[in-house]
């Protein structure tokens, strides 16, 4: 890099940096908050797969082509017109995910109130979650997308993170970074995709607004695929504020937060229990996460914030990036090296099969 573009990186992410600044901090409470709620759903009945799937390649094949189908279902249906089935599919999906999210956290609202009747709790439960899916329905400011994606993130990655053992993630991990850099700048589809997600106010993204009188409600879905010399950005990756007006945000897609998230969670669920209890908040039946394990998950947590600032020098240069294969890269190098540290090398391998 030439001295003369440095200083304009530099320029840049000065300019930026409450904005990239506050996505890095949305990034790491989701992930955070997946770590606090694990020992909630870390038993075999939450597996998506069961126990034994959990070492079985397949299902983690059998995950991404569910990504590609989706994708590509959801850019078919925007070119049919059916973006109300769009939403439809979406907001069961997102539903789903935040409702897994919010019980664990109400469980401690119902246990301080003395709450023991279970169906009053669902209730309650049911009624939040349908409460906050109609606010973002009726009113998807930036703000209302953000916490809804916050906490729709976590449940995802606490669902993925303990269905999977660490080498079958970081499998997965590096075929979402191969098949997200090819559909941000070969195919281009995921560019679609993002104007398709971004038109309807879907939180399947965090926004990062850059000046106080932004607003997500004016946000046109069109940002993606401009021509005319602007930028294409992905939906896996920030997306740099455009220069031409003073009311822009970043963006980035909940898939940069769940991948790196879900090696944190899986590596916090199989890694070998060594060390002290650093971690216990739940009692009961759950199981309590020990120093080991944790430190190889906040080791891949750090390195994938390592790799966010890798991503924030490119989007700072003004060039459309793909996020996953940053993201991916810096929590899988720190996965291994606080890993090697904290386990030892050969703690870090499981056994995996095919099927």
């Amino acid at each position: 890099m030439a001295d003369s573009e440095f200083g304009d990186v530099m320029a840049a992410i000065r300019e930026q940096w409450a904005s990239m600044a506050g996505m890095a901090g949305m990034f790491t409470f989701s992930i955070l908050l997946g770590v606090f709620i694990q020992p909630f759903y870390n038993f075999e009945i939450f597996r998506a797969f069961g126990e034994e799937g959990t070492t079985e390649a397949g299902n983690i094949l059998l995950e991404l082509v569910m990504i590609f189908l989706f994708t590509i279902a959801v850019i078919w249906l925007a070119r049919k017109g059916l973006e109300v089935l769009i939403k439809g599919i979406v907001f069961f999906a997102l539903g789903y995910s935040l409702l897994m999210a919010l019980q664990p956290i109400l469980s401690i609202v119902f246990w301080l109130l003395g709450l023991q009747n279970g169906d009053v709790a669902l209730a309650i439960l049911l009624g939040v979650t349908v409460g906050m899916m109609y606010t973002l329905h009726r009113y998807p400011e930036w703000y209302v997308v953000n916490t809804v994606g916050l906490l729709v993130g976590s449940g995802v990655i606490v669902m993925l993170g303990i269905a999977f053992v660490p080498v079958l993630i970081i499998l997965f991990m590096i075929l979402a970074a191969i098949y997200d850099h090819w559909a941000v700048n070969g195919s281009k589809h995921m560019l679609e995709l993002a104007d398709t997600m971004i038109d309807l106010k879907l939180p399947v993204l965090l926004v990062a607004p850059k000046s106080t009188d932004y607003t997500f409600l004016e946000q046109k879905g069109d940002v993606m695929e401009k021509s005319h010399g602007e930028l294409a950005v992905p939906v896996e990756g920030p997306m740099p504020p455009r220069k031409a007006k003073s009311r822009d945000a970043l963006f980035m897609g909940l898939g940069d937060v769940i991948f790196p998230g879900m090696l944190v969670i899986s590596s916090i669920t199989f890694l070998p229990e060594t060390g002290p209890v650093v971690f216990d908040f739940w009692g009961g039946d759950s199981i309590p996460i020990s120093l080991g394990p944790m430190i190889v998950g906040m080791g891949t947590l750090v390195g994938g914030l390592v790799g966010y600032a890798a991503l924030m020098t490119q989007v700072a240069r003004g060039k459309a990036q793909a996020g996953l294969p940053l993201l991916n890269g810096g929590s899988i190098l720190g996965y291994l090296i606080s890993g090697t540290i904290a386990l030892g090398f050969d703690q870090l391998w499981q056994d995996i099969t095919f099927l």
